[in-house]
């Protein structure tokens, strides 16, 4: 049986948890169009029996701005040193630019093995793809490019059956019947943190977090969750609450029916909004608000 480690590489908004979901078949990563959306790295395990390939979907990269940046970029350089594969998103929509050439050549300069996903290719003109593929090939790219879609789920068992070939032959490398490394609660924390991207676009940046001050299942089997919506001005603590609570309320709804659907049960959520300026340079509200990111 194959089984090795996929680390999944790429720079912001490539598609990189799209890809892992949809590879994996559930939902083990949030995504949003706003650069930071994944912030851990994150296991997504397919296990299938002749083989288990355990992808690391990663922090995108990002220019360092803050300790959290800081702590991110560690992460997904963490990632690319214990992996078997890399596997380099590239958007292909937006383009190949110089930047994503030299750190594809970063990559390959290393001791392990990298392939390209380009993904997206089902929003950008055919003739686009081979003219980018060349563009790579032209300037010494010489792993193995994929163009992909994976909301059409284009190319993917291919990719898949490829990044197979690729691993070693040494049984599992996560013993237990898991699809991804992370908790019930992370993941609470995450679809809340997804929710406030999608509902306020670029109204709010990045820069909001989620504590989860309770998480507990009642004996009637309904979630009691309480949590805490950080945000780091109070302009946006007004954007987020909403004229009369219209908007905390309407983000709130939207979370909890997709926090019911994750959990398979109902959910009482309550949340609340408070102002920690300039939260992401602080290590201990870092730690408060990631635990071991």
């Amino acid at each position: 049986m194959r089984g090795g480690i996929v680390a999944v590489i790429g720079r912001a908004n490539a598609g990189k948890s799209t890809l892992v979901n949809v590879l994996v078949g559930e939902k083990v990563s949030i995504v949003s169009p706003k650069p930071q959306t994944t912030r851990n790295s994150v296991l997504g395990v397919l296990t299938k029996p002749e083989y288990q390939i355990v992808f690391v979907d990663t922090p995108g990269l990002y220019k360092s701005s803050s300790y959290l940046t800081d702590i991110m970029m560690k992460s997904t350089d963490d990632a690319a040193k214990d992996a078997d594969f890399i596997l380099y998103v590239l958007d292909g929509h937006d383009g190949v630019s110089e930047n994503d050439m030299e750190t594809v050549k970063k990559y390959l300069n290393g001791k392990i093995p990298v392939a390209v996903a380009f993904t997206k290719i089902d929003i950008m003109p055919k003739e686009n793809i081979a003219r980018e593929v060349k563009k790579m090939y032209d300037n010494g790219i010489t792993c193995d490019i994929f163009p992909v879609s994976a909301r059409k789920y284009t190319n993917l068992k291919k990719l898949e059956a490829y990044l197979v070939e690729q691993l070693p032959d040494g049984g599992k490398v996560i013993e237990e019947d898991i699809v991804s490394d992370k908790s019930e609660k992370f993941m609470i924390a995450e679809i809340m943190r997804e929710k406030i991207l999608l509902k306020f676009d670029d109204e709010i940046p990045h820069g909001v977090g989620i504590v989860i001050n309770k998480f507990e299942r009642q004996d009637n089997g309904v979630y009691d969750i309480n949590l805490d919506i950080v945000c780091e001005k109070a302009n946006h603590k007004s954007i987020i609450i909403g004229k009369q609570g219209r908007a905390i309320k309407e983000v709130s709804a939207f979370a909890r029916e997709a926090m019911e659907k994750f959990l398979g049960a109902k959910v009482f959520l309550t949340t609340y909004v408070r102002i920690e300026e300039d939260w992401r340079n602080r290590p201990g509200l870092v730690k408060d608000i990631f635990g071991d990111l």
